[in-house]
């Protein structure tokens, strides 16, 4: 938020969590804390103390102060502790944090966003996308993905989590950008950047549990928790306090305004817990929307339930709340052909595997509003248009929670990574990749934390569980061998090479993913934009294949696959085939047969 006059008490301008700068050069502290009856502000040495201003809040106004300076909360015992709606630490999530003059200089002011049918989406790391691991150095290799065809990208959560290196989603202070991957400058500039090369940011944020190192809030704000409710993850957060609705409200409202962000999305919201007459999911994606009319935001979620109702379009195909999910169902099965690994979470999906690959493929989940263990449906499928489906070969779950971090092209081979790529880039639903997938990185990505003591250990020993549910052990390994998550060389081998990234085999692999990319945005994207409605259809195919269709309002789109190890005939393709691999065969023969690992996308105009 700007600088605001003191007469200006509208919720909006003011705020609740944080520091309000004022014209005046003054600034108001606030610190909700219900479960203490005195609270002081420390500011340049002085102990000033906050006046109570209901319902559990705490606030003064104070006369001078500047960006940069540092600050803590004193709490009656004498603990200092960090403002929760901090916009920036001075160094760790246990010291001082800083006041933040929220103004930029922005270079591409105008920017307004992009239609979510041009969505394709990579997810980066920031402190392993370079060697530097910061927002500038990040922002210096956007051209890189922009000249391959990305056109969003998905930023791990970068809220202020314990230690210099992790993951991002333990981050206990949701306000502020980590302090090793930079300022909030920086990270403004990085999002500046992108909208000049036409990439549209999202970020990854959580709002289902805090990490478990760093969050003082259980020592003044108790209520902020459910006394006997758990995340698996830790205390569940009671979104019916109405502070705590706002907490989380301001923060997306925060993040999307004051950094312009083209949009974010919410992990795990099957963890967000909430009764109130108006759960707060809704309640955000309606305050999002009435934020921000002018822009093109938005939403996604990651829903284990898979529930259909969050992705619900109104009458003119527009989201009600939520554009799109994370598609797990997609990538199980996918990991599956191409792995023939069946253990852990992919176990559901590896019996009738040929028909479920048709399934997502026509409707997106296999399991709509998912049950345990998950049924298939019967009857008709609610529809949803296929860029509510967020479709992924590779994710950091799916890749770091391996005991080994190992990437898919260290687990299948080239002839059916490039033709499940050729899917997932031109099937209709909204395609995205892991950073590196673009050129075939080798590098692995591992699970990593900057934890000591007990929480490390725990930690450590939580990995064997983990890895079992992705793959388990290669075989003659143990326990022993997974890679230790808080050693820094766990870290720093999930560094992208950036240097291989140049390399021939590399080289080859990024210009076949421009030429799918191309061929999306040429004929996949303006037929996605034309429709309000996408039916899809399909035919009986032998084991092993797929054949698929989908309807748009001028057009018709097919896609034939051989995925198996033999030619299988496949009913043929109809009209002007735009994109066509055949394995290792050059040219396939007048057989109808399809040489295995066969691909064939075609148009039909006139079907449409």
């Amino acid at each position: 938020m700007n600088r605001v006059s003191k007469t200006d008490t509208n919720t909006e301008s003011m705020g609740g969590w944080g520091v309000t700068l004022f014209a005046d050069g003054s600034a108001r502290f606030r610190l909700w804390a219900p479960g203490q009856d005195a609270i002081a502000v420390r500011h340049r040495g002085q102990d000033i103390p906050m006046r109570q201003a209901g319902s559990g809040w705490f606030e003064v106004i104070v006369a001078e102060v500047a960006a940069g300076d540092g600050y803590m909360f004193l709490l009656p015992d004498g603990t200092a502790v960090p403002d929760p709606g901090s916009r920036a630490q001075a160094g760790d999530v246990h010291g001082l944090s800083l006041i933040v003059d929220p103004s930029h200089q922005w270079q591409n002011s105008r920017w307004r966003g992009r239609p979510w049918e041009e969505a394709v989406i990579s997810e980066i790391h920031i402190g392993t996308f370079t060697p530097e691991g910061t927002f500038r150095a990040a922002a210096e290799k956007l051209r890189h993905l922009a000249e391959i065809g990305i056109t969003a990208i998905e930023v791990m959560p970068v809220a202020q989590f314990a230690g210099n290196r992790g993951w991002g989603y333990d981050g206990v202070l949701h306000y502020a950008p980590h302090s090793a991957y930079g300022t909030p400058a920086g990270f403004k500039a990085f999002i500046d950047t992108a909208h000049g090369l036409g990439i549209m940011v999202l970020l990854d944020v959580v709002y289902n549990h805090f990490g478990p190192e760093g969050n003082y809030l259980h020592r003044y704000a108790p209520d902020f928790f459910h006394k006997d409710r758990k995340t698996p993850w830790g205390a569940a957060i009671d979104f019916g306090q109405e502070a705590v609705r706002h907490f989380f409200i301001e923060n997306a409202l925060y993040w999307i305004g004051e950094f312009r962000l083209d949009g974010l999305r919410f992990d795990a919201v099957e963890q967000i817990y909430d009764t109130s007459e108006k759960h707060l999911l809704s309640a955000m994606a309606e305050e999002v929307k009435a934020a921000f009319p002018d822009r093109q935001v938005h939403l996604v979620v990651e829903d284990q339930r898979n529930l259909v109702e969050l992705l619900a379009r109104d009458e003119r195909g527009v989201p009600k709340a939520y554009e799109a999910e994370w598609n797990d169902d997609f990538h199980h099965v996918a990991h599956i052909i191409a792995t023939g690994e069946t253990i852990g979470h992919y176990k559901p999906f590896a019996d009738q595997l040929w028909q479920k690959l048709e399934l997502v493929l026509q409707h997106g989940f296999i399991y709509p509003d998912r049950t345990d263990p998950p049924e298939l449906p019967v009857g008709e499928r609610r529809y949803l248009p296929p860029t509510a489906f967020v479709d992924f070969l590779q994710n950091h779950d799916q890749i770091g929670n391996r005991a080994f971090g190992e990437r898919l092209v260290s687990l299948t081979d080239p002839d059916m990574l490039n033709a499940l790529t050729a899917i997932l880039l031109l099937s209709p639903h909204t395609p995205f990749l892991f950073m590196g997938e673009e050129y075939g990185e080798r590098r692995p990505f591992h699970f990593f934390t900057d934890y000591r003591g007990e929480l490390a250990k725990i930690v450590r020993e939580g990995r064997m569980a983990e890895a079992e549910g992705f793959g388990g052990l290669k075989a003659g390994k143990t326990a022993a061998d997974l890679p230790d998550p808080n050693a820094i060389s766990t870290f720093q081998h999930s560094k992208l090479d950036w240097q291989w990234r140049e390399s021939d085999e590399a080289w080859k692999h990024r210009a076949f993913v421009a030429e799918l990319l191309k061929l999306r945005k040429t004929y996949i994207v303006p037929m996605l934009k034309q429709s309000r409605r996408v039916e899809s259809s399909g035919l009986e195919a032998p084991e092993g294949g797929v054949a698929v269709s989908w309807r748009f309002s001028h057009a018709r789109l097919a896609l034939r696959a051989n995925l198996s190890q033999q030619p299988l005939v496949l009913p043929s393709a109809p009209g002007t085939v735009i994109y066509e691999v055949y394995g290792k065969v050059a040219k396939p023969s007048e057989s109808r047969e399809l040489p295995p690992r066969s691909v064939i996308f075609s148009i039909d105009i006139e079907a449409g």
